[in-house]
């Protein structure tokens, strides 16, 4: 795992990391094609992926333990010499033109994406979605340049799990790391988040029979002492079957499809606070209504015993599935390393939940959800709904999602244009 993600893309090139994280690997290496790496790895049921995200790109393998050293010297290369070919770098836009085109067809796509632009603000490189100019604007140089920024030693966490000897490995690892020479430390760049203005953000999908409602607000990071009981309190509210919003707005009143939700957290930055209904159109502004009660009894009424009880039991049951191997473990072992967590995290973590009390979730809920603060999102077809939507009392401002056309030298220039 590779410090460096999109978040430090330029404005301008937003796509660039995901372009990056695929021609990395299609591409090849100077010495062999991304097609000839694909036979090489088919042959020995081995992969070698590449990707990126929000604050890095990887490279990893997986491989039969008899197949390392062959699958290892290819990843090395990989590492080393990367090639971007053009071919593959246009194949990669047009893409990616593809699904820019495609992105409003989906109601969870646009969801998603307003969620992200209401809750940390449009221009937060959180919230940045590539468009058909900025990914137009991305060069087969920009990869090289990036990969020249960012893959240096000190800017990197290698993890390995699997059948070997430890001794033997970490020579091996040694030997093939030991006489890289460092670089420049990746920055972070400097990312402001600001609370989301209260208003009713309305989306109008007339070729939909339900709404999507999305409550939003800005959540906390998971080194927050609070987490803990941020954990449990979104369990018992909104995280499941047994949750109260499940049996109240779903099972008890017939009026959600899906709901659930609550305080979001991630891992070096403020997570997505969002209370989330689908529910029938006729039934739109009445689910928010019901939302809205929902999240008033939560500050009132503290959990009881039952409750409590059975939204521990759910956590720390689940948690032994989410780290049921040891490529699950490395992976959670590697964030922590990555974001300068305690190595003991993990460990804490059952131990933390466990002495969460009533008064712990009460406590929380009132300091971090605050339904004056929250935007809401509605995504649906505005003819059908059963009220206004400015019954709701929020002011009420309709959000454009119209794609921006291809700028006029990628229409000259027609597809794979580079």
């Amino acid at each position: 795992r590779i410090r460096g993600g999109s978040i430090a893309e330029p404005t301008g090139k937003a796509g660039l990391t995901e372009l990056y994280g695929e021609v990395w690997r299609t591409g090849g290496t100077k010495s062999k094609t991304g097609d000839q790496m694909d036979d090489f790895l088919e042959a020995r049921a081995a992969k070698i992926e590449t990707g990126g995200q929000s604050d890095s790109t990887n490279i990893s393998l997986d491989c039969l333990k008899g197949d390392f050293d062959a699958v290892f010297e290819m990843f090395l290369d990989l590492l080393h010499n990367p090639e971007f070919r053009s071919d593959k770098l246009d194949l990669a836009k047009d893409q990616l033109y593809t699904d820019i085109s495609r992105r409003n067809d989906d109601v969870n796509s646009i969801v998603h994406r307003e969620n992200l632009a209401i809750a940390f603000g449009k221009d937060n490189p959180y919230a940045r979605v590539p468009e058909y100019a900025t990914v137009a604007a991305v060069t087969r140089d920009n990869l090289r340049a990036w990969h020249a920024q960012y893959v240096y030693p000190n800017n990197i966490i290698f993890g390995i799990s699997g059948d070997f000897d430890p001794k033997a490995m970490q020579a091996k690892l040694e030997q093939a790391f030991g006489s890289w020479a460092k670089g420049p430390e990746a920055k972070r760049p400097e990312i402001r988040f600001t609370e989301p203005k209260p208003a009713l953000y309305f989306v109008r999908k007339i070729d939909v029979n339900q709404s999507s409602i999305n409550m939003l607000d800005l959540g906390i990071e998971r080194s927050n002492p609070d987490y803990f009981a941020v954990s449990v309190m979104n369990e018992l509210f909104g995280g499941g079957f047994s949750s109260r919003l499940f049996n109240n707005l779903r099972s008890a009143k017939g009026l959600a499809y899906n709901v659930g939700g609550g305080v979001g957290y991630g891992w070096d930055h403020p997570g997505l606070t969002n209370v989330e209904m689908q529910t029938k159109s006729a039934t739109t502004v009445e689910g928010i209504q019901g939302l809205d009660g929902e999240i008033d009894d939560l500050l009132k009424t503290p959990p009881s015993p039952e409750e409590l009880k059975k939204a521990k039991d759910n956590i720390l049951n689940s948690f032994i599935f989410q780290f049921d191997t040891p490529e699950k473990v490395l992976r959670e072992k590697m964030a922590y390393e990555f974001y300068h967590y305690p190595p003991d995290f993990l460990q804490r973590y059952r131990s933390e939940v466990e002495k969460v009390t009533a008064e712990d979730v009460t406590r929380v809920a009132r300091k971090y959800v605050h339904r004056d603060r929250m935007a809401v999102l509605v995504v649906g077809n505005d003819a059908e709904f059963d009220k206004p939507l400015n019954t709701v009392g929020l002011p009420l401002e309709n959000v454009d999602i119209s794609i921006p056309p291809p700028p006029a030298s990628l229409m000259q220039q027609g597809p794979g244009g580079n």
